[in-house]
């Protein structure tokens, strides 16, 4: 009977595990849509999941079963509420995001995490309760069962979760449906908990329909939870690259990528500015590139009669969507490149007149690579010797606010480096004009020497272009504004300080609060919790730095951030396997599976500085799940070394959560922003050669 009790529970662990999963990505990536794709949120996300989950297994110290079946019908009924919880959080990010913030604004540092910590918190906290329960309550019949079973079984679910949303679910389903699905077998694993008395099986009956009717409200309100508030949706999906929704007011249709408005079928004046600024520049035109468009900029670059026209668009869905509702114009040369556009120009030799870059503000590290250093380098080297590049930023009416006077400075310093003449233009948007050869400001005349007509910059340009104005604004560029390169992007900087002064607040509060509570709390730790806070601490550092570096490098992380987490989750397994074979030697394993995570940490930060683009995806897969398995090697050797007794193991629970939070939030939010990826890992490397010094002394000792 033990022996049955015992797989039901571990069943239902499993489970819990893969339904957890699933609801944490699709979380992440609705909080991704929700604040325009800012990977700052994933930060944020996944330390308030942390964080709390970490509480919550510490508040699982204050309840001490007695009885099996009292136990495990508890039990029971906290995992079907937690399947509840999945399908009701998903919901609350998309309709509480307009009852809390107005609706299309921005949101500031402090509410975003406010908003992220409040809407996870019920279900974080539940979760992180749930892991150490589910031991206490096998120790009721079982004192000595192993605790490192249950993080196995844990880890297995996990695994099993974020591969089932990452190869399958994420191509067939909608989020909703799939946290549904995900749900499912923790429904039927529960039902074994209530299975020995009439009033358990009631209570299932009731607790089983109850959950079934809120996974199909959630199912039936998908939809309407996306509507907007004004106009109606024409279009929705999720593709690999991000959620896409259409939306029409009148006669105006507006595409939406993550929440950000891309694409709409009326914004003459922008058209006229990004094609005409540029080509009006050249004599003869045969070839032009065009990364991303904007409604209407096929057309006015027709106009110029190109032999060519390549147009890169990552996502082939919006690309499509685009044509379908005549958000763009097929035009004679047009090739659709579905294809990053970094990679495309990697891989390319083709040359053109004219590189196009039609880009939002590089207020993530996903637009932020078409910025830098590196970037400039490959659009020059694909330039015929009198083309022209250019790119614009967002434009102002008459001051200019110093971060966005240093982010200018940042680019033009960047960019100077590859052409001998640059231009910025403040128009509509501030229009950065770079070659060879001299650049004329006055397009108007260029215009009617070519017999082009224009709508806006024909009867406009004089009247809002000065001759003033545009010295002024080049005047403002400081020359010792450092450079904004891969491995060191100063534009994030820029845009995260940016981020607090369009609301008046500074991080230093936030990161002070933050450095008191962690040093009290370090305090009271053993060496043993210690060495697995800095494991947590090392295993989501350094996930966080492949997502951002992943990022930087191949351009899309919206689906393949399940896949990340999913090879650190799958290493956790094997990790913790190995561990417990080799626990009776538990400091030289700890002193070994240290040595080795600061050496792995060398070996990514010597790859990524010296190969950069050249790496392959397989390699951040592996340096992933290699780190993950030297991670989980350490849990159950760690426990080992301490009291297995019930408090000692929700400690260790908590300590690798509070470790795994903290360095999610110092990573991302301190450590890449200020001093780049190079800078973060040797931040990690500190912290891991503390725990390796602190073992080897209290090794010496025993």
């Amino acid at each position: 009977m033990k022996r049955k009790n015992e797989k039901s529970v571990v069943r239902v662990v499993i489970a819990t595990g893969i339904s957890s999963v699933v609801t944490q990505l699709l979380v992440i990536r609705e909080f991704l849509v929700q604040f325009a794709g800012n990977e700052f949120v994933i930060a944020l996300s996944l330390f308030s999941w942390l964080i709390i989950g970490g509480i919550g297994a510490l508040s699982a110290r204050l309840i001490t079963p007695r009885f099996f079946r009292a136990a495990a019908v508890r039990l029971g009924g906290l995992s079907l509420f937690l399947t509840v919880l999945s399908a009701v959080t998903l919901l609350s990010i998309r309709y509480l995001r307009d009852f809390f913030f107005i609706h299309g604004s921005s949101v500031g540092f402090y509410p975003t995490l406010l908003y992220i910590f409040s809407i996870t918190a019920p279900y974080a906290l539940l979760l992180g309760f749930l892991l150490p329960y589910s031991l206490y309550v096998l120790r009721v019949e079982k004192n000595d069962f192993p605790s490192y079973r249950i993080y196995i079984a844990d880890n297995f679910g996990d695994v099993t979760g974020g591969a089932l949303l990452s190869f399958a679910l994420v191509y067939l389903v909608t989020p909703m449906q799939a946290v549904c699905i995900a749900g499912l077998p923790l429904l039927f694993a529960v039902f074994p908990l209530f299975f020995k008395n009439f009033p358990g099986k009631v209570f299932y009956s009731i607790g089983a329909a109850l959950t079934l009717t809120v996974f199909l409200g959630g199912i039936f309100l998908e939809i309407h939870s996306l509507s907007p508030q004004k106009g109606k949706l024409v279009y929705y999906g999720e593709s690999r690259y991000g959620r896409i929704k259409v939306l029409q007011d009148e006669e105006l249709f507006t595409l939406f990528s993550d929440g950000i408005p891309v694409y709409s079928n009326q914004n003459m004046i922008m058209a006229e500015e990004v094609v005409h600024y540029p080509l009006s520049q050249l004599k003869n035109i045969k070839n032009v590139l065009v990364i991303s468009t904007t409604g209407g900029m096929m057309a006015e670059i027709e106009k110029y009669k190109p032999e060519t026209i390549d147009y890169v668009e990552l996502d082939p869905e919006v690309s499509d969507i685009l044509f379908r509702f005549n958000l763009i114009k097929r035009v004679s040369g047009l090739s659709v490149i579905n294809q990053d556009g970094r990679a495309y120009l990697i891989n390319t030799d083709k040359t053109y007149d004219a590189i196009i870059v039609n880009l939002p503000e590089p207020e993530t590290f996903q637009i932020n690579r078409f910025f830098t250093d590196r970037f400039f380098a490959l659009a020059r080297n694909h330039l015929t010797p009198q083309g022209i590049f250019s790119f614009s930023m967002q434009g102002y009416d008459n001051y200019l606010a110093e971060p966005q006077r240093q982010k200018l400075s940042s680019l033009f310093n960047t960019v100077s480096d590859h052409f001998k003449n640059l231009l910025l233009l403040p128009g509509q948007e501030i229009v950065f004009l770079c070659s060879d050869l001299p650049i004329s400001r006055d397009i108007p005349s260029l215009l009617a020497q070519k017999e082009i007509p224009t709508d806006y910059i024909s009867r406009f340009f004089y009247g809002n272009l000065t001759q003033w104005r545009i010295d002024e604004l080049n005047s403002l560029i400081d020359p010792k504004t450092p450079k904004n390169i891969d491995n060191s992007p100063r534009l994030m900087r820029l845009m995260f300080s940016q981020w607090f002064a369009k609301f008046s607040t500074s991080p230093a509060w936030f990161f002070i609060i933050t450095a008191i509570i962690l040093a009290g709390y370090l305090f009271r730790l053993h060496l043993e919790e210690y060495v697995l806070f800095s494991t947590g601490c090392m295993t989501m550092g350094c996930e966080i730095m492949i997502i951002f570096a992943f990022q930087i490098y191949f351009g899309y992380i919206y689906h393949q951030i399940g896949l990340i987490i999913t090879v650190f989750l799958a290493g956790l397994l094997p990790g913790a396997w190995l561990g417990n074979h080799l626990r009776h030697h538990a400091r030289k394993v700890l002193l070994f599976t240290d040595s080795m995570l600061i050496g792995m940490m060398f070996c990514f930060l010597a790859a990524y500085i010296f190969m950069g683009d050249k790496l392959p995806v397989l390699f951040y897969i592996m340096t992933g799940f290699l780190i993950s398995v030297a991670c989980g090697c350490q849990f159950p050797v760690a426990l080992r070394l301490r009291s297995d007794d019930n408090s000692s193991v929700a400690r260790a629970f908590s300590a690798d959560l509070a470790g795994a939070a903290f360095g999610t939030l110092v990573t991302s939010v301190v450590l890449i922003p200020y001093v780049g990826i190079t800078g973060a890992a040797f931040g990690l490397i500190a912290i891991k050669f503390i725990s390796l010094i602190l073992v080897r002394v209290s090794h010496e000792k025993n």
